[in-house]
């Protein structure tokens, strides 16, 4: 961002400044990363909401005249050409449509579509956990560490201003199970391991 000299209103944006990565495990705190003593422009993380990240994206890339956006496009097909991918195909709500480039990127999420059609191969690194997320009002003042660890649970809190986006971690595949323990249950857990959320509902 800094690069091509956007960085000052990109940081105008609402946002969270993380120069440090906290843990609690059970009562300790620990640093897990330090980011403000790096020699860069922007010695933090700075968390802001996706959509808003990739709105402002949008916004600045429609300077330039060869930059086009289409929201409400679904990638249904690859165009190729003597053995060469040169474009897409997808749907819209006006139409069909066909986009050609020199250059596809399959960015269209983990059932790509893309990744499909050209054959390519998914490494699978077997990640443990799934993550079911939930957002809890955030009082004014209230600050708490990111990321929270006790006996086999854990739970990632992110601070977007008025409210806590939370992640409440589970064993891979574990929905149904958690589904069928209850609500209560669930909420119970995450009380357990971060007290202060007592009360909060959402």
């Amino acid at each position: 961002m800094h690069e091509l000299g956007i960085l000052e209103i990109l940081l105008k944006r609402l946002h969270q400044k993380l120069p440090q990565l906290r843990a609690q495990i059970g009562s300790t705190e620990v640093v897990m990363a330090d980011f403000s003593r790096l020699p860069v422009q922007c010695p933090f993380i700075a968390l802001m909401p996706q959509w808003d990240f990739l709105n402002f994206l949008a916004e600045h890339a429609r300077r330039y005249s060869t930059f086009h956006l289409r929201t409400q496009a679904e990638v249904t097909g690859l165009i190729e050409d003597g053995g060469r991918v040169v474009g897409v195909r997808a749907k819209t709500p006006g139409g069909a449509l066909e986009v050609r480039a020199q250059l596809v990127v399959a960015a269209d999420g983990r059932n790509s579509i893309i990744r499909e059609r050209s054959g390519l191969q998914v490494e699978d690194f077997g990640a443990p956990m799934d993550g079911l997320w939930f957002r809890l009002p955030r009082k004014p003042g209230e600050s708490a560490t990111s990321l929270r660890f006790d006996r086999g649970k854990i739970v990632v809190m992110i601070d977007r201003g008025d409210y806590w986006q939370c992640a409440f971690l589970i064993p891979k595949g574990g929905n149904e199970e958690t589904q069928r323990r209850g609500l209560e249950r669930l909420r119970a857990s995450i009380v357990e391991i971060a007290p202060f959320l007592q009360g909060s509902r959402q």
